[in-house]
């Protein structure tokens, strides 16, 4: 009879910290991808001997900020460690890091899974410096590697989960919100293709029932969710297959190879005596003010999770469309803006507003919400007009199409190209009178009993009218004077 087994998951996430200056000196912060290599390099994070690192103030912040929004306990004295781990991107031979004596420990993150809400530990939060990178060049006659240090020394945020995940949706759930959470924070924009996010999943098998852990495997810097889920399904199958022969799993870490879709051993799993921790004798311990702590709680946003609730339980909204709302702070600051702005419009069609049209207009204009050349007052606005029939949703949609392009407000855009909707009964009257004199064919097919002839004749009146007419009242008299017709 074949093992029933589980996976056991628990992720070791990094988050570049977006601050200015680097974690130990005060060399700037650059973008690799567009930057000149080795631009931005001193002798602090070139590992010159002699020289003394000195602790980012605001790299600090934005880790306690994230660690008291993972409700974490914070340490009020943390130790900076030196680990031995030596790269060619590392030149000092080492990275200073936090080991025994992290800045914050147990905390959780309530994420939504497929299967309900589920809360994931955190067993620990710390500080340390991102190393440089490489870049190998393989040429016809030779190949060699390049090093770039200006990502050497930039501030790095370890966010490690117990593992307490056990399928792969419930890992992208957590990587999503961890996302959201640091987005909503503004310590991380969450770009994984540039390796500003970049996630290692801890995985081994055990059966269904027991409360063990099997051996582990890491796979090492994922930097996109697709990458990370279709990692983890090669490596459940990978395992599940190997203990189903009665064969071991080795403990080891493991790359993702996108190519052949397959994870590839890199080397034997370390664990922490392999390093050699040993607190790092150039910098003092870390102490924190208890009254700055509370200052920088204080200052905390409204997290996503308690958004989300609150988003249904205010506006009654559902589920779907208030994730869709406070996946990014930005456009939920946008939709509560708007909801204020135009109290007699209700904050479900806002919804629908922002989360449909609104929505597909930025994508196809390629635009953040905050890149938009109105307000929200100038959405409410037009929600408004919409609401007292002073136009129709086709028009209005028009209307909104026309203020991306940065035409101005809904209300001059409207008087100026005489977008007022069509309200008057006798004008509609003639108009649909005149539809159906000029269709007799299509009214006999109603007549004859082919009623949903009755739509591609309101669509001829709405033509008839520059899609203006108020829908209603077209439809009402439509239906109006094809039933005379029928009684005749």
């Amino acid at each position: 009879m074949p093992l029933a087994l589980e996976p056991v998951i628990g992720l070791e996430v990094h988050a570049v910290l977006e601050t200015r200056s680097k974690m130990f000196c005060d060399c700037p912060v650059v973008d690799s991808t567009y930057d000149r290599p080795n631009s931005a390099v001193c002798p602090v994070c070139a590992g010159l001997p002699g020289v003394l690192p000195v602790v980012n103030q605001r790299a600090v912040e934005y880790a306690l900020r994230v660690a008291l929004a993972l409700n974490c306990q914070i340490a009020l004295t943390s130790i900076f460690a030196r680990k031995s781990y030596f790269y060619p991107d590392l030149p000092k031979g080492y990275q200073i890091t936090q080991y025994e004596q992290p800045l914050a420990r147990h905390g959780r993150l309530t994420v939504e899974t497929p299967e309900g809400e589920q809360v994931v530990r955190i067993r620990r939060v710390h500080l340390e410096e991102d190393t440089g990178k490489l870049t190998h060049v393989h040429g016809e006659e030779e190949a060699y590697t390049l090093v770039d240090l200006n990502r050497s020394g930039i501030p790095l945020l370890e966010i490690v989960t117990e593992p307490d995940m056990h399928s792969v949706e419930a890992v992208r759930a957590y990587g999503y919100a961890l996302r959201h959470l640091l987005r909503y924070l503004k310590v991380n924009s969450g770009d994984m293709e540039k390796g500003l996010l970049r996630i290692e999943p801890n995985i081994s098998m055990r059966e269904v029932g027991s409360q063990g852990v099997g051996t582990r495997t890491e796979i090492k810097n994922l930097n996109s969710f697709r990458a990370l889920e279709r990692a983890l399904d090669y490596e459940i199958k990978r395992q599940t297959v190997l203990l189903s022969e009665g064969k071991p799993v080795i403990q080891q870490t493991v790359g993702w190879d996108e190519l052949h879709q397959a994870t590839v051993p890199q080397r034997s799993k370390e664990e922490a005596e392999d390093y050699r921790y040993f607190p790092e004798p150039d910098l003092p311990p870390l102490v924190l003010d208890p009254v700055w702590v509370e200052e920088v709680r204080a200052a905390l946003p409204e997290l996503p999770h308690a958004r989300h609730k609150r988003f249904q339980e205010q506006y009654g909204l559902n589920t779907y469309q208030a994730g869709l709302l406070v996946a990014e702070r930005e456009v939920a600051d946008f939709y509560e803006a708007t909801v204020a702005a135009a109290p007699e419009v209700g904050p479900e069609t806002v919804a629908h507003w922002l989360s449909g049209e609104l929505f597909g207009l930025m994508k196809q204009a390629d635009l953040e919400i905050d890149a938009l050349p109105f307000s929200p007052a100038d959405l409410g606005a037009l929600l408004t007009i919409l609401a007292e029939d002073q136009i129709n949703a086709p028009t209005a949609k028009e209307v909104l199409a026309e203020m991306i392009a940065g035409g101005g407000s809904a209300a001059a855009i409207v008087a100026q190209r005489g977008l007022q909707q069509v309200s008057d009964a006798e004008q509609i009257a003639a108009l649909v009178a005149q539809v159906l004199a000029e269709h007799p064919e299509q009214v006999q097919a109603y007549l004859d009993g082919n009623r949903p002839v009755a739509q591609w004749l309101f669509g001829q009146v709405m033509a008839a009218a520059g899609g203006r007419a108020n829908p209603q009242v077209v439809l009402g008299e439509l239906t109006r004077q094809l039933l005379e017709d029928d009684r005749r």
